[in-house]
């Protein structure tokens, strides 16, 4: 897919022509509009383990549909979120600059998610404080109730990312610096892009925050909740279950483990902060990517030794191939002089900065993405395959993988120019080398 096939231009005003994404103002108005029903749709898919073309039992089935249990859900998902607000303000924290603002500056951020993370599995492990007796104990949390209110929890979920992503817009207004991608002026289309790049309460990173904390520890805990069920019906966990939860909770562990790599990514350096990543990081995540434990609870397909082992394999494989190679790009980035990587070769650009050439970079320029869909395709894969509805992950995060990397394409090529075409003839393969 070509650049142009990816962006739409307006003029505005007779200035430079604004390029839009996602399909420009009716797209993401769409895409507003189709995301909600879509992540309702995919837990009610999960629980009765297939699809169904039947709009009715849908709408009945999805959520319960009494405003009195949906209150209580909301009131969760808000005291959740500031739960993991007052973790990341009073844990012990590491301060570390982000990359310079269009301005010049660097912004300060408290690195502390993965001391939340395992405070969190903690407190909902062994921890939950309760009264009884008039006496306060503490005992595991009712997990339970996040698979009997699955559905409830994501509509207030939702709720609360439309909520939030209409008083970011307001406040993008007297903000100092804009998200280039998210200022053209049509109101529909900087919501859904985000108009302020780094929207903040003094030194709470609203951005930072949301894009690892809330939604990414909940989709470990709402796994968690989902092998305390399968145990309370079953009577045993079964070897699928244990792996969909290792896989993915390595997976956040290893996100907030490595949280001050998020600071060079576009979604903090590029992206501004509206309604995409407010949805994709509190809503899309926990409960889209949690499908694949809420199918295991009733749909489990009982996998055998050999074949839970291959999947193991497989995953390692992914998990190998994504570490490696961020932690090789990261390290670079610090210090290219490193013991580690002075060894890698590189492209010196025009604007001073250098492109891996070699190691992991050297095999394709998004190595780091395929791995990552490997990873992905073996938390499928633990389902077995007599159904396509825990395979929606794979599917839907290809696209994903294929547009953000047209995506990067495009902002590369508009920051090293010509050099950028100099390494894609360096490095000509983007996803598998020697095949595309």
């Amino acid at each position: 897919m070509s650049r142009a096939s990816n962006t739409t231009t307006s003029y505005k005003n007779d200035k430079k022509p604004f390029a839009f994404e996602f399909g420009g103002p009716f797209g993401a108005l769409l895409t507003v509009l189709s995301l909600p029903p879509a992540v309702l749709t995919l837990t009610y898919f999960a629980s009765i383990g297939r699809l169904t073309l039947d709009p009715i039992a849908i709408y009945r089935s999805s959520f319960s549909h009494d405003l009195d249990v949906f209150f209580k859900c909301f009131f969760g998902i808000l005291s959740w979120f500031l739960f993991q607000v007052a973790l990341e303000r009073f844990l012990p924290c590491e301060l570390v600059q982000g990359a310079p603002l269009p301005n010049g500056k660097r912004l300060t951020y408290r690195i502390n998610g993965h001391l939340a993370f395992w405070c969190t599995i903690l407190i909902a492990t062994s921890c939950f404080p309760v009264m009884k007796d008039g006496r306060l104990q503490f005992e595991s949390a009712p997990l339970h109730l996040l698979y009997d209110y699955y559905g409830d929890l994501a509509l207030a979920a939702i709720i609360w990312c439309c909520i939030l992503s209409i008083y970011l817009y307001y406040k993008s207004f007297s903000a100092d610096i804009l998200a280039k991608g998210g200022n053209s002026g049509m109101a529909i289309y900087d919501f859904f892009m985000g108009r302020e790049l780094n929207p903040r309460w003094g030194s709470f990173d609203w951005k930072e925050f949301c894009e690892l904390r809330p939604g990414l520890i909940g989709w470990a805990l709402l796994n968690m909740a989902f092998m305390v069920v399968q145990k309370e019906k079953l009577g045993y966990v079964s070897g699928s279950m244990i792996l969909v939860n290792v896989f993915q909770g390595l997976y956040v562990w290893d996100a907030l483990y490595q949280e001050r790599a998020i600071l060079t990514t576009m979604d903090i350096t590029t992206d501004g902060f509206g309604f995409m990543l407010v949805f994709g990081d509190m809503a899309w995540v926990p409960f889209t990517y949690s499908l694949q434990a809420r199918y295991l609870v009733d749909h489990d397909p009982g996998l055998g030794l050999y074949a839970l082992a291959g999947i193991v394999l497989v995953n390692f494989i992914g998990y190998g191939i994504f570490r490696g190679a961020n932690s090789q790009k990261d390290s670079f980035r610090r210090d290219p002089n490193g013991n580690e990587v002075k060894h890698l070769q590189y492209l010196q650009t025009k604007r001073g900065t250098k492109l891996l050439t070699s190691g992991y970079w050297g095999l394709a320029r998004k190595i780091n993405y395929t791995g990552d869909w490997i990873m992905g395709l073996s938390w499928c894969m633990v389902c077995g395959f007599w159904s396509i509805v825990p395979y929606f992950y794979a599917i839907y995060f290809c696209i994903l993988l294929i547009h953000r990397s047209e995506r990067d394409d495009h902002i590369c090529y508009m920051k090293y120019g010509e050099d950028w075409n100099v390494y894609k003839k360096i490095v000509p393969y983007r996803f598998i080398p020697g095949v595309v």
